[in-house]
């Protein structure tokens, strides 16, 4: 399983005093589960700055995470941006595997 960021940016229309977001955002959760049930959510956290959200969560491969993102932009009213995570340990294993490559 790989390791996604997701940053969530809510459409202006959508953050209104009505507070249907925990509507939008069942709604959201419920199609997440149903249509890429892979999916296992590790954090969620509400951010200040230009985003709104930022969630952790691992996919079974690419093509999920971006089904992910896509639910989230359609049912929950949102822009998104996508970053795959690489645990530190492995990244130094790539860089030391890089450079016994690089000194032959």
């Amino acid at each position: 399983m790989q390791t996604y960021v997701m940053l969530t940016r809510l459409i202006c229309e959508e953050v209104h005093p009505s507070f249907e977001i925990k509507k939008r955002e069942k709604n959201m959760v419920d199609k997440v589960r149903a249509y890429v049930p892979t999916v296992t959510w590790r954090a969620n956290y509400a951010v200040t700055g230009p985003w709104d959200y930022l969630d952790i969560f691992e996919a079974g491969s690419l093509d999920d995470a971006m089904k992910v993102s896509a639910l989230v932009r359609y049912y929950g009213g949102a822009h998104t941006e996508l970053w795959p995570m690489t645990p530190w340990e492995r990244f130094e294993k790539n860089i030391q595997d890089l450079a016994q490559v690089m000194e032959k």
